[in-house]
């Protein structure tokens, strides 16, 4: 199970990735659901392969449906049993279809790497009234632009609302409304896994809202399940680049804050320790697997594949085996003040990571994966992190203080986040749900978006 995040830090830790306590927050994943058939079909885990909760059942809708209507049908038969001859066939033929299709929804059910179909559906429900207008209310290409937004960040962090397994609830009408925002933000978005068709969701909103976003998709690689989610994942983002193609994706990010879990569940805090390098070499070959997935379907050299951590916690031989890395690097949680958590952020960024990775052979590429300021707290106690506030005040003197000098300094990041996620709040309190650009109802905070293109 996933253990809070600690909002206020001991003294103590020296450094951002020692403000963990134990797994991170759920935030950190990304599971996303197609209930609907709003999407080319991928298949949904079973619940004894959802390893970030298994207090649940998964959603069997479809094959609760076709149990339900096969128990009526037999009802209607026993009661009518003594009806013509043609009839009683009629009724036989009826119960060999519906056998038939019981076995397939079955299959299609259990399998975790196959589509069950190639077409895709209109009409999917949004979880809410629309903020974002279009001419053609069929065509989300349409929509119209909302001149308070500019394209000023580099990156944006995103997950679809109503992300948790076992109940992963999203909608496509969701995702498209959040394409089109995002969009107006940014050329980019980074995913954290591909759980619930989460992959195939976000490259379907970016086909029919037909706007330029490249996207770093993600696999969530848990430590102690035997590859189990890394496998499950691996297979729904083939499956998803099998329909969509590689046109809108940029890399495949194999493992979020895996090391500093692995670490923690081991006692230990230096990734580059004999400790570490065991954990290390469980990601290096799923990292490998997915060059090999990614060779085999003639996409090698066009997706890359990287690795996201806490921001002192990459291990060396990882970093000399990935095309690009994502550091998550929080001031806030560092005890800055708001007036210095600009220069701390690219400071932290410099020396824990950018120059680490240029010692290694391969050079990879360095990214912030998360960096931010959150608006509120649930609970007087975390208001503060010591030296400034949790405001919507502060977020915007991190914004103006942070995003054009990035964009002009060249350092790649993606911002924290798009929307405020009501879930995390109720989970773990404090600051948690409250990081967001927008309210969860897609309304955009009171602050002002800078005006500095991203590169």
């Amino acid at each position: 199970m996933m253990q809070p995040y600690r909002d206020h830090p001991t003294a103590s830790n020296p450094d951002l990735a020692d403000y963990y306590e134990t797994v991170p927050p759920a935030h950190r994943l990304s599971n996303i659901n197609l209930s609907s058939s709003d999407i080319p079909l991928v298949d949904t885990p079973s619940p004894a392969a959802a390893p970030y909760s298994s207090s649940r059942a998964m959603d069997r809708n479809y094959a609760n449906i076709e149990a339900s209507r096969s128990n009526q049908w037999l009802e209607k038969q026993q009661s009518g049993s003594k009806r013509s001859k043609w009839m009683v066939i009629g009724s036989a033929l009826a119960l060999v279809g519906l056998i038939v299709i019981g076995v397939v929804v079955g299959i299609v059910v259990s399998k975790n790497a196959k589509k069950s179909g190639g077409g895709t559906a209109s009409g999917s429900k949004s979880s809410g009234p629309s903020v974002v207008t279009q001419s053609d209310p069929n065509d989300p290409s349409t929509f119209q632009k909302d001149s308070r937004l500019k394209q000023s960040f580099y990156g944006m962090a995103y997950t679809p609302d109503g992300s948790q397994l076992p109940q992963c609830g999203n909608s496509l009408a969701d995702v498209i409304q959040d394409i089109q925002l995002i969009s107006q933000l940014t050329k980019r978005i980074r995913l954290y896994g591909a759980d619930c068709n989460q992959t195939a969701l976000v490259l379907e909103a970016i086909k029919r809202t037909k706007v330029d976003m490249t996207v770093f998709l993600g696999n969530y690689v848990i430590p102690t399940d035997n590859d189990a989610a890394y496998k499950r994942q691996r297979d729904v983002i083939k499956s998803a680049l099998q329909t969509y193609g590689a046109d809108h994706v940029a890399g495949i990010t194999v493992g979020n804050e895996f090391m500093l879990n692995y670490l923690t569940d081991k006692a230990a805090t230096d990734p580059n320790s004999a400790v570490g390098n065991t954990g290390a070499a469980l990601l290096l070959a799923n990292i490998q697997d997915t060059r090999d997935m990614l060779k085999g379907m003639g996409l090698d050299g066009k997706i890359q594949v990287g690795n996201s951590d806490a921001g002192s916690y990459f291990n060396t031989r990882v970093l000399s085996a990935i095309d690009y890395g994502l550091s998550n690097v929080h001031p806030w949680f560092a005890n800055t003040t708001i007036q210095a958590a600009a220069g701390w952020t690219a400071s932290f960024f410099d020396e824990t990571n950018v120059k680490p990775a240029s010692l290694v052979p391969n050079k990879p590429k360095m990214y912030i994966a998360e960096t931010g300021w959150p608006t509120k707290s649930s609970d007087a106690g975390n208001a503060n992190n010591g030296a400034s506030a949790a405001s919507e005040a502060n977020l915007q003197i991190f914004m103006d203080t942070f995003v054009c000098q990035a964009n002009k300094n060249g350092t790649g990041y993606f911002f924290f986040e798009y929307f405020d996620e009501k879930w995390k709040d109720i989970q773990f309190g404090g600051v948690e749900g409250w990081w967001g650009l927008f309210n969860q109802n897609r309304t955009l905070k009171n602050v002002v978006i800078p005006d500095c293109p991203a590169p």
